[in-house]
């Protein structure tokens, strides 16, 4: 029998190894601000562990407005583009592909990756909804100094309103559960739940937990929002039972 010439396996192996090395994939961010605070700052890539503790993933200094970070991206992440004291920029997809950030006093996108495209048409959209309902205030006083009857006044703005909330609710909705299987789904959920002054369970949450795989119920983040809630929710009601109770006597 032949004895295996490891002098010529060993070089095979580290060929095989530089080429698995090579084709991997990798995110490749370009970046451009025009915000003169930043320029000479470094900027940095960062996201959370499953035990809540934030972790650098890459970084690079605004050179002229300018910037560049390349990695690893076997897997997408969703990550936040963060300044050295940890002041949240933008949140980002470090995905397979080349990502074209844009930074401005009236712009923030992260477009070229097939994630990012769809987290900024979300964010885009969402902020569009969100201004139309804010724009209800400006359109109560327009309409006072119009001098419409006020009774009016609030019941037309109170139905456009609802209207408006609705149409919203159920466009994250469904941008969620479109996205349950890769990181938008979970991380549009806890944008969209860190906005709330504490955590609770609508009924917007139930109807997306209803029909949620166990990969998104499973999620640290969104594991540890769903307790919090149900804890919050069983001390709301312990409240109302001790008032009622006090209300009895």
């Amino acid at each position: 029998m032949k004895r295996l010439n490891v002098n010529c396996v060993l070089p095979v192996l580290a060929l095989m190894i530089c080429l698995a090395s090579c084709n991997g994939k990798k995110y490749k961010i370009e970046g451009k601000s025009s915000l003169t605070s930043l320029d000479g700052k470094t900027l940095y890539l960062r996201g959370i562990e499953s035990d809540g503790q934030w972790v650098t993933v890459d970084s690079a200094e605004v050179v002229h407005g300018y910037f560049k970070m390349e990695g690893e991206a076997d897997s997408a992440r969703l990550l936040t583009l963060c300044t050295a004291d940890g002041e949240g920029i933008m949140p980002l997809v470090a995905e397979s592909g080349k990502l074209e950030i844009t930074i401005s006093g009236s712009q923030l996108s992260a477009r070229g990756t097939p994630l990012n495209d769809a987290l900024y048409d979300f964010i885009d959209k969402h902020n569009k909804m969100r201004a139309q309902i804010d724009e209800l205030e400006r359109k109560e006083a327009r309409m006072v100094l119009d001098g419409a009857n006020l009774d009016d006044i609030h019941e037309q703005l109170a139905e456009e309103g609802e209207k408006l909330a609705e149409e919203m609710n159920i466009y994250v909705k469904t941008f969620i559960t479109d996205n349950f299987e890769n990181p938008l789904g979970p991380g549009v959920f806890m944008m969209v739940c860190g906005s709330m002054p504490y955590p609770i369970i609508t009924p917007e949450i139930e109807d997306i937990m209803r029909i949620a795989p166990s990969s998104f119920k499973e999620d640290p983040f969104v594991k540890d929002f769903l307790t919090k809630a149900k804890e919050n929710e069983q001390l709301i009601k312990e409240h109302a039972r001790l008032q009622q109770n006090m209300a009895e006597k």
